[in-house]
């Protein structure tokens, strides 16, 4: 059963740090282009970074600078640290994997066309 989890999750005051995990279980992540995205209540859901085949990164104007994203293949897993958090950060974040064939393993990724979805983990800003 292919599946991924998010963990790392929880309450931050502003200009904190948390560090966000998306193991993969069933399928070896290193095929695939990895996003991180998030959903605020009433609002919707939005891509924040992603780490393509080759490791080129994407991020969202907001979070540059202060999110960083990476893969450890060897742990099936894909990281978000994020520091200099704000209260707009707070939300529920996903990670979601894309397959890439080997003939784009070159291709920068994007924010759509996603195959799996983790369940998430909530991220809370506040002092």
């Amino acid at each position: 059963q292919l599946q991924l989890v998010e963990s790392g999750g929880g309450l931050v005051q502003p200009g904190g740090s948390l560090r966000l995990s998306c193991a993969a279980s069933g399928f070896t992540l290193d095929s695939y282009a990895i996003g991180w995205f998030r959903q605020a209540p009433g609002k919707e859901r939005e891509g924040v970074s992603c780490i393509s085949r080759s490791d080129s990164i994407t991020s969202a104007d907001s979070v540059k600078g202060r999110f960083t994203i990476s893969r450890d293949n060897a742990m099936n897993t894909v990281y978000l640290q994020m520091n200099s958090l704000k209260p707009e950060d707070t939300a529920v974040y996903y990670c979601a994997a894309r397959f890439i064939s080997v003939s784009f393993v070159q291709s920068t990724c994007g924010f759509t066309r996603y195959d799996y979805w983790g369940q998430g983990t909530q991220v809370t800003v506040s002092s």
